[in-house]
């Protein structure tokens, strides 16, 4: 694994060993950040299920003024802290060793506010189906978090298929790559919840 672009381009990237964390291969995540290249420059990005931190520290390399990674297996963090200690990284981070509902419902109780997202990336692991629909509906229920205009993406199984709606969270975009998919989700209006 490796930065594909921006301040820490090439630079390789440890990943825990075994299967229980899968971290997003360099293409897809190529892929996913040919389409987030506009909102980079500045943005608060928040990586949940974040892993070794492959899709945050990309945004960082990119331009993201914070990331917030939320990983609470003990082996994904260890391997997240040294990326993030090799890549040099110093600030515009924050690491939340915590599950990613525990997280959300803490974030969206404090005072006062964090900053609000333009950018969520969320990929728990693929067999954990039921945290997809938990966490978009929390995202879309809780949409104080996320700035106007912010774009929330899943990466799934491509044969996994996702609600169209989450709370006021629409489905605008999905993009197919081997046998990973990318569902992209923007802040709507809050309809009648349809499957989420």
């Amino acid at each position: 694994m490796r930065i594909i672009a921006g301040s820490y381009r090439s630079r390789r990237l440890d990943a825990p060993p075994g299967l229980s964390t899968r971290p997003t291969s360099d293409r897809l995540r190529e892929t996913l950040f040919n389409v987030l290249a506009p909102r980079m420059m500045g943005a608060a990005f928040l990586d949940l299920y974040a892993g070794s931190g492959a899709v945050g520290l990309e945004a960082l390399s990119r331009g993201a003024a914070k990331v917030t990674f939320v990983e609470r297996a003990p082996a994904a963090l260890k391997i997240l802290r040294r990326n993030l200690e090799q890549l040099g990284v110093k600030s515009g981070y924050e690491v939340r060793a915590e599950s990613v509902a525990a997280f959300l419902r803490s974030a969206a109780k404090s005072t006062p506010r964090p900053r609000k997202n333009e950018v969520v990336f969320l990929d728990p692991p693929y067999d954990v189906i039921e945290e997809y629909a938990a966490t978009l509906a929390l995202l879309g229920g809780e949409h104080e978090m996320l700035a106007p205009g912010a774009l929330v993406v899943a990466e799934h199984r491509r044969k996994q298929a996702l609600a169209e709606q989450y709370g006021c969270l629409k489905r605008t975009r999905l993009l197919e790559q081997g046998d990973a998919a990318l569902s992209f989700y923007a802040v709507g209006s809050l309809l009648p919840n349809r499957g989420g």
